[in-house]
Parts: C-alpha cells; structure tokens; sequence
C-alpha cells in the first residue's frame, strides 16, 4: 500500500541527456506568499519533497533524535512509520493505538506523537483511549506504560495531540473522533470534548469543555500562550489562551479563523499545529499548512493539495515534515521550530 517515493524516483537515475542526475525525492505542491515576511521563513523559490506515499490517513509526525528519523501515525491502519534520509520507510509500531481485539472502527489507532524529556516516544491512542509512553520495542511490538486514561472516574474519548510545557506539564485534546459514531457512540463515557492539562504530580484538569471538536495544540515560546485548533466545519478557528499562573487556562478568544479560505480545491480543516522559535504558527487548514504571524497575520500557505493532518520540525530543527493524507511531505525553512537550538 505504502512507498517510499525514493524507491520510485531513483536516486541515482540520469536525465534523457545522461548527465544530469534527477532529484532524489519529486517536488510537490507549491508556496503561495502572501506576505513578504514569509520571505525571512520559507527561502523564496524552495519546494516541498515529497518522500512517500500510499498511506490511508498520515498523522501526529515527530522527530527522534536519538534515531536521527521522523516517525507518524496512520491512523485507520493503527501503524506507526519511521522514514530517515538513511534507511527509507518502515513500519515502527504495529500496533500503535489499540491493543486489543475487539473493537473495530475507522480511527482506531495512534494519533498525535512526541518525545518527553527522556526521548522517550509518547502517543495518543485513540483506540485503548489514552496516552501512553512507549517503554519497550521488539521489532514493530511495543510495550506501552499509561500516563493518562481517565478523567475522574470515566475513560476519555480518544486524545488526538498533545504538548509537553518545559516543567513536564501536559496539555491535550480528546475529542470524539477514534470513537465509532463519534459523539453518538455508546462507549462515550464524557458527555463533551475536552482540553486537559496533566500536571507532572499526576493530577489531571479540565481546562474547558465548551470546544466541538479539540484538535492540534500547542504552545508558544514563551508558554503564555496555548493554541488549540478546532476541526468544525461549521467553525473551523485556531484559538488562542492565556496560560495562567498554575496552567490553567483563561480569555479563551480567535486567534485565525480559516472560514473564509475554504473551497473546493482547499481541502482541509484546522488540524495538527507547530510553533516556531520566533513565535509564528504553523498550522493545518484550508489549502495545507498556513503560515501566521505571533499577531495572526496570513504571511503564506504550503500548499500540499491535500487535506493535511500535522506537521513538526526534525534534522537540526529547520526542516519541517508534513503528514498530508497519504503522503509524508518536507520542506526546509528558515525558521526553527521550539525545541531546538539555533
């Protein structure tokens, strides 16, 4: 089902005329640049690569460093991948995000990734409705020690993306969708979609339940800030918090509303999101990834063609790589994204 666009390509093939070697992964996509600003975060004339495809829907992309490789979710095949520059594509975690073997439905498997302060890969699993460390792997198994998995005494729906602060606080998203019939399920034991914050004491809290549908989050540089997307067709914004004191969360209001962008060769919906080093917002929407300034400002969009799930920085911190649908896409930039070090 899967390939890597490499294997396809051919690294090492010649032109027609025999002397020029042809691109080791195909363009794809475009830039359009709105905003001259876009021009100090995306070099002008670079290209997105597109370095495999195949996949059933591409999600939650993070970057292990101690592998020197992106891994990502397919999240109906309840896979993880690992793609590297060295070893090509390969299937990481089978399985990713349910464990057991009963339930059958669309989104079952893993969703949003990332590493905590050890390197060690943390994933929302949509299936076994938690989140949990991976601890141990034997080849594609692993074993999986819980961190979260219940608000108070109910199991929650299926957390989709979460973020680590710098003092080991989590936050997360648990909306409906790794549910059968979404918020019709009968195995919905939260009667709405919540934002959370984990504290490292353990302690779990409820930071609002008024969103449809939570989706990416993230936080800003200086972590006053908290971001959470919302995937509503019918209010399809990226919100912005004021992160309180003790991590709470409060003056909750739009920080990009992407309505108006949508149309028919503009797949997508709020989605996945990234901060960089500067404060910019990297987030999924209509068209791919739209580029917004600290102030909400549309500098530009990396446009995949695709409905586009998530996207996270790797290699030295300036290359980004995309989960468009069935491709795994990437593009240098200029900017870095929170995390590394310039």
């Amino acid at each position: 089902m899967w390939t890597s666009a490499s294997l396809s390509q051919g690294a090492d093939s010649k032109s027609a005329a025999g002397s020029t070697a042809a691109p080791k992964y195909p363009a794809h996509g475009s830039v359009e640049r709105l905003d001259p600003a876009l021009d100090s975060l995306l070099a002008p004339g670079v290209q997105m690569e597109r370095l495999a495809e195949g996949f059933n829907w591409s999600e939650g992309p993070t970057w292990l460093r101690g592998e020197k490789a992106v891994v990502f979710s397919d999240v109906p095949e309840n896979k993880i991948f690992r793609w590297s520059d060295r070893d090509g594509l390969s299937v990481y975690l089978d399985p990713s995000g349910y464990t057991g073997d009963q339930i059958k439905f669309n989104e079952q498997g893993s969703n949003g990734l990332t590493t905590d302060s050890k390197g060690r890969l943390v994933i929302c699993q949509h299936g076994d409705r938690q989140i949990a460390t991976l601890v141990k792997r034997d080849g594609v198994h692993g074993t999986f020690t819980p961190l979260v998995r219940h608000y108070g005494p109910r199991r929650f729906n299926s957390p989709n993306d979460l973020v680590f602060s710098k003092n080991g606080s989590l936050y997360f998203t648990d909306p409906p969708y790794g549910l059968p019939d979404l918020n019709r399920s009968s195995l919905k034991e939260l009667m709405f979609n919540g934002v959370y914050l984990r504290r490292p004491s353990g302690e779990v809290v409820l930071l609002t339940r008024e969103l449809t549908f939570p989706n990416g989050i993230a936080l800003s540089p200086d972590e006053k800030t908290l971001y959470v997307n919302v995937s509503d067709p019918a209010r399809p914004v990226v919100l912005a918090f004021d992160v309180q004191g003790d991590g709470t969360i409060a003056n909750g209001r739009v920080f990009f509303d992407t309505a108006p962008l949508a149309s028919a060769d503009r797949k997508g919906l709020p989605d996945g999101l990234k901060v960089d080093t500067r404060g910019n917002v990297w987030t999924t929407g209509p068209g791919g990834v739209l580029v917004l300034s600290p102030e909400g400002r549309h500098l530009g969009t990396l446009m995949t063609g695709e409905a586009t799930g998530n996207c996270a920085w790797g290699d030295d911190g300036s290359t980004l790589y995309i989960t468009a649908d069935m491709y795994l896409l990437r593009v240098k930039t200029l900017a870095k994204g929170l995390g590394f070090s310039r």
